[in-house]
């Protein structure tokens, strides 16, 4: 059922209140949804900067709202991935940092870094409404393609949708995001952002294979955040 499917897609990615917990196979089946969340999280931040006058503060009200509706889950595969990459030795070495339960420098490093782009960019977005928007639609179109693309390297959540999701999930993912083309951006600004996205998820998926062999859930939940600030930047510098 779709709007089971969107419910669990909902309690996936967001704490927003949504009753009973649905079943999450219904989501698994039907990844491509994820773009949809995209705009319920973006919709929120964007009335936020709606309601607030053109400032810093308004900034990081948007982005502290998609981190704090999102629950911090991406946020903490940003974390942890922070942690996986800066690791020194061997391949299992690197494994066990990305998917130990400590956060270390790398980490810490990564997602300050990740954060002050997209705060930096956002304020200089003149739509800064829309502008944060599009960048959580495209952050979840982000993880749809790594979803589907992304060989998993052992068991866990990414293993899972991963063997839900079908080749041409990206498809319906993409067309999901089609209404960004309504948002009063250029088209160059539109076209960087779809190439943005798409360079996100290929370095990951190439840089993730070579040091991890493969993609776990920490992996797309880091594609989230740095898709996030990559479209913004997009934005930003069109």
């Amino acid at each position: 059922m779709l709007l089971a499917a969107l419910r669990a897609l909902l309690q996936f990615c967001t704490v927003l209140p949504l009753g009973s917990q649905a079943d999450f196979d219904e989501f698994a089946r039907r990844s491509y949804l994820y773009p949809i969340g995209g705009y319920v999280i973006g919709g929120i931040a964007a009335l936020l900067i709606v309601l607030l006058p053109p400032s810093p503060l308004a900034a990081a009200f948007a982005l502290g709202s998609v981190l704090l509706i999102s629950g911090l889950h991406h946020f903490d595969g940003l974390l942890d991935f922070g942690d996986g990459i800066m690791a020194h030795g061997s391949r299992e070495k690197r494994i066990s940092a990305l998917t130990d339960r400590q956060v270390g420098a790398g980490g810490v490093g990564l997602g300050i870094i990740v954060t002050i782009v997209a705060f930096a960019g956002l304020l200089e977005c003149r739509e800064m409404a829309f502008a944060i928007l599009a960048a959580e639609v495209g952050a979840k179109l982000a993880m749809a393609l790594l979803t589907v693309w992304g060989k998993p390297f052992k068991e866990g959540m990414q293993n899972y949708l991963h063997s839900k999701a079908r080749w041409w999930f990206p498809i319906p993912a993409a067309l999901l995001s089609l209404p960004l083309l309504l948002l009063p951006f250029p088209s160059a600004a539109l076209a960087a952002s779809g190439a943005a996205i798409l360079a996100v998820v290929l370095v990951l998926l190439l840089f993730s294979r070579r040091i991890f062999g493969g993609v776990n859930g920490d992996v797309v939940g880091a594609a989230n955040e740095i898709a996030r600030a990559a479209v913004i930047v997009a934005i930003a510098f069109t």
